[in-house]
């Protein structure tokens, strides 16, 4: 929605700055410079990144109109799962979550948390070091590193698309001055045309250069930054568990990881310390 209401917003001020200041919008409507403009820049788009890119892109595209999931209830749900997870633990044994790890959706831990059952990232991650812990007794220094790579692994991965479509916004300006530059040679060669005719064949070259330029700082690159903040969020969520599972291999008492992961959310979205501690008495296993 906030997407929708800032493009709004760009065409609204540009339209409405060009109108009042005694502007004709119909000269603004070009196809062709931006046929010239769009097309070249996706098909540029195409040669420079894999298949594999391209698919992650139309993912990252269709994630930005979507608010973002890690919320404080998220949060909650995510510190309650881990308490209950290390409580079992310490009470049973690690071999008693093995049922939990194997099927995580008839698990009743996992079950009473489920918006972090429906993202199956974050299922995955916690399920297979909680498997690493049951199949040996690993150095915990060792597990440290490892949840490190894989969170930097993760941040690079999603870092892709987002480096296409960085790439993609810087080009368009340089498109949009070829349109500009195509359309100045046409102009040229129509050059025994009467003065109105050729400042109307100018007016269309000169926005090409105006379509790049909107393009790209007004529509590409915001999605860029708010990809790039939403990747900031996923990230910093799993050094959060990574961060409960560390304290609790330490041999913390759970409540104490869970405050280890709690503390290392983004303050917006922390939850307090009581509002955690209410939430771990009413959601106890």
């Amino acid at each position: 929605m906030f997407v929708v209401i800032g493009y709004i917003v760009v065409v609204g001020a540009l339209l409405g700055g060009y109108v009042g200041a005694g502007g004709h919008v119909g000269v603004l409507v070009q196809p062709f410079e931006f046929l010239i403009i769009f097309g070249g820049a996706v098909g540029a788009f195409i040669v420079s990144n894999s298949p594999k890119v391209l698919k992650a892109v139309l993912r990252g595209l269709g994630g930005v109109f979507k608010g973002s999931k890690y919320t404080k209830t998220f949060y909650l749900e995510t510190l309650t799962l881990l308490n209950n997870i290390f409580v079992k633990i310490r009470q049973q044994g690690l071999l008693a979550i093995e049922a939990d790890i194997d099927n995580p959706s008839q698990s009743p831990i996992f079950s009473a948390a489920p918006n972090v059952l429906a993202d199956h990232h974050a299922v995955e991650f916690i399920t297979d070091y909680l498997r690493l812990m049951v199949a040996g007794n690993f150095d915990v220094h060792q597990v440290d590193n490892l949840m490190d790579l894989e969170i930097e692994t993760h941040h690079e991965e999603e870092h892709l698309p987002i480096g296409a479509l960085s790439r993609l916004a810087d080009g368009l300006p340089a498109f949009g001055i070829i349109a500009a530059v195509m359309g100045v040679v046409h102009t040229m060669g129509s050059v025994g045309k009467p003065p109105a005719e050729l400042g109307e064949l100018i007016g269309a070259a000169l926005v090409g250069t105006f379509l790049g330029i909107l393009l790209s700082y007004g529509f590409i690159g915001p999605l860029v930054g708010l990809m790039e903040q939403k990747l900031a969020e996923s990230t910093k969520y799993y050094q959060s568990i990574k961060a409960g599972f560390i304290a609790s291999m330490n041999g913390y008492a759970p409540p104490v990881a869970v405050e280890f992961a709690r503390k290392v959310m983004f303050s917006a979205e922390r939850p307090l310390f009581a509002e955690l501690e209410e939430h771990l008495k009413n959601n106890k296993q």
